[in-house]
Parts: structure tokens; C-alpha cells; sequence
């Protein structure tokens, strides 16, 4: 594979949001998971680079985008995608997003419909309540109760990382995936937990009307297969496809095999998402 030179942008205003560029063509917006950056989407990002414009942004108060005054409301994240659309004249983009990335898209949608070419949705609940009562007991456990308890970051990052992925992940992808953790802002993490755990879009997902790919790794045991079932019976024109040998970050743990969905998905709809003309 080819590795293409980044190109790194701000997005200007309160708070500023930070992005990673790479490729040409129509344009595909990767958004991050709860515990993730920009950099998580590199593979992604080059895999579909010849065909593609791609953007990976740093959501508010992750990487090197800006922390924020006050509480966080989930609406936030979509006042935020619609201004870096803005600043970048995009006029429809086709979106990608994983866990807390597709969930901003599941709110996203319904507010700006009109900018969204299609919906690549990977490894998400679209209500907290529909994870068992012991998922949901251990996702605050492992992430938000050590860290108000004075844990760092490097403490509690391999119990959290092994409830993640799958049975065979590689200590090379625990690595990289530990990397990552290891950039969080923890008050802005913690304030992402907090709006994350009242979260409900199920009304919203019979609305959805463009072509949607759901995407869930075999072995996630955060948001296992069923759900992503459920979220299939609820979005009309939408299609599913399970990631072999993978856990919850399965574009991280299989990008060869997430990458050929990806791809085949876009290029089926390439030509639906465009810049403005300007």
C-alpha cells in the first residue's frame, strides 16, 4: 500500500477542531471512537486515497483539537462536522464513523440530511439502554470510575484495551490501539462518558433514508453482532457485514478486511457526494 503525505488543517472558531487530509476525489469524514484520534483511520484513509478525498478529524477535545468550557452536549459533535463541511465546501460528504463516531452520525443526520451522501456505520449502540445491564455496569467501570478514583491513563489502559478487541488480537495492534488511549484529554473524555450513557437515537433511525452500511467486528463484545441486527431491522436501505476476527475496533484489528467494504461500499455511491462549487 501506498502511504500518502498528510495534510493537516484547523478549523477555525470556538472550539478549534483539527483534522488530517489525504487523497482526491469525492469526500469521505471519518470521525473516532470514544477513546480514539484522527490517527486511528491512517489505513482507511490510504486505502481509499486514489478514489477519495479523506478527512479525519479530531472530535472536540481529543488529539490536537481544542478541550471546551462546560458540559458537553452530544449536538455539539454535529454543529462541529457541519462546520468543518463548511470549511472545507463540502456540499455532501459520504460519512464514516465508528462507536461514539457513529453515534455523533446517527445525530448528525437528522439535522443536516441534506449533507449526507451515505452512512458507514461500524460498532455502535443507538440507545445506551439496549446493552446489557453488565455492559453497561463495565463500560462506566472501566473507563470513567478509575479515573474519578486517580487512575492514569497507562493503569487502567490494558483491562479496557482486552475488553475491545478479539480472542487474537496481536500485541502490535494492542500497542497501537494503547498509543492512542494514551493521547485522551481526560476531562474531556470523562464529559463524553457522562452525555454517552444518556444517549438514545432509536427514534431517529427509521428516518434515515440514504444508503447506510452497518459494519460490527465478530467478536465485540461492547456492542456484539445483535445490535448491529437490531439496527438493521430499524434503517431502511441499509446492509450489514460482520468483520471476521475482530473485536470492537475491527478497522484497527482487520483493516485489510474492513478496507474492502469500505471501498466497495463507496465506490457503488461514489459520485453522490460532492464539493461546492465555488
Amino acid at each position: 500500500m501506498t502511504l500518502n503525505k498528510i495534510k493537516q488543517g484547523f478549523v477555525k472558531g470556538t472550539p478549534l477542531i483539527n483534522y488530517k487530509e489525504i487523497g482526491k476525489g469525492p469526500p469521505v469524514i471519518f470521525l473516532h471512537g470514544i477513546g480514539g484520534n484522527s490517527e486511528n483511520w491512517y489505513e482507511q484513509q490510504n486505502a481509499i486515497a486514489n478514489d477519495f478525498t479523506t478527512i479525519a478529524w479530531d472530535a472536540r477535545g481529543y488529539g490536537n483539537s481544542d478541550d471546551y468550557e462546560g458540559a458537553l452536549n452530544f449536538e455539539d459533535f454535529s454543529y462541529d462536522l457541519a462546520r468543518l463541511m463548511d470549511s472545507k465546501n463540502i456540499d455532501k460528504a459520504h460519512l464514516v464513523g465508528l462507536s461514539m463516531g457513529a453515534r455523533i452520525l446517527m445525530d448528525f443526520y437528522p439535522k443536516y440530511k441534506n449533507r449526507v451522501a451515505t452512512l458507514f456505520l461500524c460498532d455502535c449502540f443507538f440507545d445506551y439502554k439496549i446493552l446489557s445491564k453488565d455492559k453497561q455496569k463495565e463500560f462506566i467501570d472501566l473507563r470513567q470510575k478509575p479515573l474519578k478514583n486517580g487512575k492514569t491513563l497507562n493503569e487502567i489502559a490494558p483491562a479496557l484495551i482486552n475488553s475491545l478487541v478479539g480472542p487474537n488480537c496481536s500485541d502490535e495492534v494492542k500497542r497501537k490501539i494503547k498509543q492512542s488511549f494514551l493521547k485522551i484529554h481526560i476531562e474531556s473524555y470523562l464529559k463524553t462518558i457522562s452525555e454517552s450513557i444518556t444517549y438514545n437515537t432509536s427514534n431517529n433511525l427509521s428516518k434515515f433514508n440514504v444508503p447506510t452500511k452497518l459494519v460490527y467486528g465478530e467478536h465485540d463484545k461492547l456492542t456484539p453482532v445483535s445490535i448491529g441486527y437490531l439496527a438493521k431491522e430499524k434503517i431502511k436501505n441499509s446492509s450489514l457485514n460482520i468483520i471476521k476476527n475482530a473485536g470492537h475496533l475491527c478497522n484497527i484489528e482487520q483493516p485489510v478486511s474492513f478496507n474492502k467494504v469500505l471501498l466497495e461500499f463507496l465506490l457503488q455511491h461514489k459520485d453522490k457526494a460532492n464539493f461546492r462549487k465555488v
